[in-house]
């Protein structure tokens, strides 16, 4: 398969493998020869050295100031919208409660690491009414995401948003395809993804006897698949109370607007840097090189309102630092970071800019070698070629 590397200039074997690193962006706009994949020069216990001891400190009454702050919000919106009730104000209601079950989830995912309290009765209550709420399921979805932080960076044991090796990909159907690499249809994957994950990887986060689950959180993944179906049942008994246009209106569209802000925001932790990252296979991949390929975004205005999730790299190596203390950490840690740190570029109040980034990678990661332990997303020129063994 030919490929093309028009926006960076790398050296790359026939099999698609890096082998040398002769110049990349920085980010700036500048050259520089600075290789990412080079293992670094630190431990992981460097970094958390670095650290101040205060920001491991998980306070349980300031982590549910923000749940409630949030639910006040959530309700406020909708009652607003609907004793206005015109569509000059839906489409602003829509956007807001959209990006207000985004910041629900952002809690819940702080129950599910365990940064929200040192409770495990407390995260997981709390967990399920809010990730219930807006039909993720707490367990399936905490132990799938505990699986892509342990090995992130992994070609082949990373679970969110992996690269496809390219056997996979050559053997993908057109429709696949298209929904995976044509805007708007990838920031809208995350449904599928929670039925039926990624190409080449089996299972559902319903099912406690998926190859997700280790026997002994068979228990807790069925009680959280339970409670999605509640909330299922409560949304069709609400479309009866209030007929499905009303129910669209409040619950339907921000709940799509929701999806979207999850799709964007887990993506570019990942993909959509100005230069290349690497993805690790074998001896190659280690806990920290893994976590030092993800990247920071700015997102303006909303950095406060969906808790500063965009602090994403310090995120990863130490999940069990609550979301409130992620900046001070991270600008503790960035002196041993140094080059492999990436500063994400300033936002305005909203960020646009990411729609750039977004673009370029969609276009442009495709695939990676099927061989190599340390591997670089190609492109394919034509992705959507016909072919008949792949269409089914």
């Amino acid at each position: 398969m030919n490929s093309t590397f028009s926006f960076y200039d790398k050296k790359i074997s026939s099999n698609g493998e890096k082998t040398k690193v002769i110049a990349n962006t920085d980010g700036f706009g500048g050259r520089d020869d600075f290789d990412p994949s080079s293992p670094p020069p630190f431990r992981i216990a460097d970094i958390r050295a670095a650290i101040p001891k205060h920001c491991w400190v998980k306070n349980p009454w300031r982590s549910m100031s923000y749940v409630l702050r949030d639910i006040v919000v959530v309700f406020g919106l909708a009652v607003t919208a609907i004793y206005f009730n015109s569509w000059l104000v839906w489409p602003l209601y829509w956007a807001a409660q959209g990006t207000m079950f985004w910041a629900l989830f952002v809690l819940g995912h702080d129950c599910g690491h365990g940064s929200f309290s040192d409770d495990p009765k407390l995260n997981s209550i709390v967990g399920h009414l809010l990730h219930s709420w807006i039909l993720v399921p707490y367990h399936g979805w905490r132990i799938s995401h505990r699986t892509h932080h342990q090995n992130h960076g992994h070609v082949e044991n990373d679970e969110s948003w992996v690269p496809l090796p390219e056997k996979i990909y050559n053997n993908l159907d057109i429709t696949t395809r298209i929904l995976r690499y044509t805007l708007p249809f990838p920031i809208f994957a995350y449904p599928m993804y929670l039925w039926y994950r990624s190409p080449g990887k089996k299972g559902s986060h319903f099912n406690p006897y998926s190859d997700l689950f280790p026997t002994s959180e068979r228990k807790a993944v069925l009680t959280s698949t339970l409670c999605w179906c509640m909330m299922v049942a409560l949304l069709v008994r609400a479309s009866f109370a209030v007929g499905f246009p009303q129910l669209l209106k409040l619950y339907g569209v921000p709940y799509l607007v929701f999806i979207m802000w999850l799709d964007l925001v887990t993506y570019l932790h990942h993909h959509g840097y100005e230069q290349k990252l690497p993805w690790y296979r074998g001896k190659e991949w280690s806990y920290l090189r893994g976590g030092l390929t993800t990247v920071d975004r700015d997102y303006g205005w909303l950095n406060n309102i969906h808790h500063d999730i965009g602090t994403h790299v310090i995120h990863h190596l130490f999940p069990q630092i609550p979301h409130y203390h992620l900046i001070e950490a991270t600008k503790a840690a960035r002196p041993v970071l140094g080059k492999y740190y990436r500063e994400p570029k300033k936002s305005g109040p909203v960020p646009i800019h990411l729609i750039k980034n977004l673009t370029r990678s969609i276009k442009q990661d495709h695939y990676v070698s099927d061989t190599g332990d340390v591997v670089y997303y190609q492109t394919d020129p034509d992705p959507y070629r016909f072919s008949s063994n792949k269409l089914k």
